[in-house]
């Protein structure tokens, strides 16, 4: 990647963490902190583990992308500097509105120099695509767990059909992405958008046969390595599951009564009412909002709900900052 999009994005990430971390309650912070002790250190680097899955996810897939065969050894593209790039382009998605306004265009660029802007597009799509899939199917799966393990109310019975109604519709839909592409789809559904069009339209028509190249590439992970396939969708839907453990280790600072089925459904809903918001940088509201709620329809206590919504954003706000200062680390090859 040159330099100064390199700059332009550390740049822009700095920015909007700054103002994150302004809206922080320093006294609050603080004793969060002295009270959490060890056990915070435990969280942060449990998210240094959960982003090996993600890029474990993501190696997989460029490794099986394209016609060439074994494309990662082929380009020497190595583990750990593909590891550089996912924290990065996770701490951009945080602080951009919008998510994926940041990190994606990061991740295609750094490794367009590799394997070309065609493969690097069709990887980066493949990865938010399963990255998405992952969380619909843990939401659904999240449904039958709270019908075994919790009291139903008037209020779930209507809900939980609502949530696992739209998480079958959302990976249908997505099954037919992967089986067919979904990039010419996608971008000629944004040509007919009003507020888009006008730039969509043109870039459309321009690049028609190459968004079919990318769909292809798309389709043939799917149709011709299923076994790669369902290897990337079980890293990043483990990644979701082991996500869980950061509510467990934070609770119980407060509390030995906690399980990890509620903290797996604390995780559920409060991702899920969070990504409802998923326009507002570091999801600033959403996230506290779905702790609050969901630990309180767990019968926890608000004081729960406020403490692990304190303790996450301040690990967010950690490993925003290490992805962003990975940016100007290490060589720009692999």
């Amino acid at each position: 990647m040159k330099k100064k999009y390199q700059n332009g994005f550390f740049i822009f990430g700095l920015l909007v963490l700054v103002v994150m971390v302004t809206q922080l309650d320093f006294v609050q912070v603080w004793d969060g902190l002295r009270r959490a002790g060890y056990w915070f250190v435990a969280v942060i680097a449990l998210w240094g583990v959960l982003y090996v899955f993600n890029t474990g996810a993501w190696y997989l897939i460029i490794d099986s992308i394209g016609n060439e065969k074994r494309v990662c050894s082929r380009n020497k593209i190595g583990f750990w500097w593909l590891y550089k790039i996912t924290v990065s382009g996770f701490a951009l998605n945080y602080a951009t509105p919008g998510g994926l306004m940041g990190g994606e265009p990061y991740r295609i660029m750094s490794l367009s120099p590799k394997i070309g802007v065609e493969r690097a597009s069709s990887s980066v799509i493949l990865y938010v695509m399963t990255h998405i899939y992952s969380h619909f199917w843990f939401w659904l799966l999240s449904v039958p767990l709270y019908i075994l393990t919790q009291r139903m109310t008037p209020l779930t019975y209507v809900l939980l059909p609502v949530i696992a109604g739209i998480s079958l519709l959302v990976i249908w839909f997505f099954q037919q992405g992967y089986r067919k592409g979904i990039a010419v789809t996608g971008m000629n559904m944004l040509s007919h958008f009003p507020m888009v069009k006008r730039w969509a339209q043109p870039f459309f028509e321009r690049n028609r046969d190459k968004l079919a190249d990318i769909d292809r590439q798309i389709a043939a992970l799917h149709n011709q390595n299923p076994r790669t396939f369902l290897a990337a969708v079980l890293l990043e839907w483990s990644c979701r599951l082991f996500s869980t453990l950061e509510i467990y280790f934070i609770l119980l600072v407060i509390t030995s009564d906690v399980t990890i089925p509620q903290c797996v459904l604390i995780y559920a809903f409060t991702t899920l009412f969070a990504n409802l918001l998923f326009f507002l940088p570091l999801q600033l509201g959403g996230r506290e909002g779905g702790f609050l709620m969901s630990a309180e329809g767990l019968s926890m206590t608000a004081r729960a709900g406020i403490f692990v919504a304190l303790l996450v954003r301040v690990r967010e706000l950690i490993w925003t900052a290490i992805g962003l200062l990975l940016i100007k680390m290490g060589k720009k090859e692999g």
